[in-house]
C-alpha cells in the first residue's frame, strides 16, 4: 500500500502550511511508515493511505516520487 506523508522538516517548529512537504512511502501500515521515517526526525502531520483512484491522481503530479526507504 502507498501512503502519503505530510511533514515538516524542522520538528521543533509549529506546522505552517507553506513549509509542509509530502513524501510517498510504500508500507503495510501507518505504524510501519512511522518506523521507516523515524531516523529522519520529521514532524509528521498526517499519514494518509491512498486508494487506487487517489494514487492515480497523485501520480499525475510532477512532485510524485515513491521513496525507497
Amino acid at each position: 500500500m502507498i501512503f502519503k506523508v505530510l511533514y515538516q522538516e524542522l520538528p521543533d517548529e509549529i506546522p505552517v502550511r507553506e513549509r509542509t512537504n509530502s513524501a510517498y512511502i510504500e508500507a503495510d501500515s501507518e505504524r510501519e511508515v512511522r518506523h521507516k521515517l523515524a531516523d529522519r526526525n520529521y514532524n509528521i502531520e498526517f499519514i494518509q493511505a491512498l486508494d487506487d483512484a487517489h494514487l492515480a491522481y497523485e501520480k499525475q503530479s510532477e512532485h510524485f516520487e515513491l521513496e525507497n526507504v
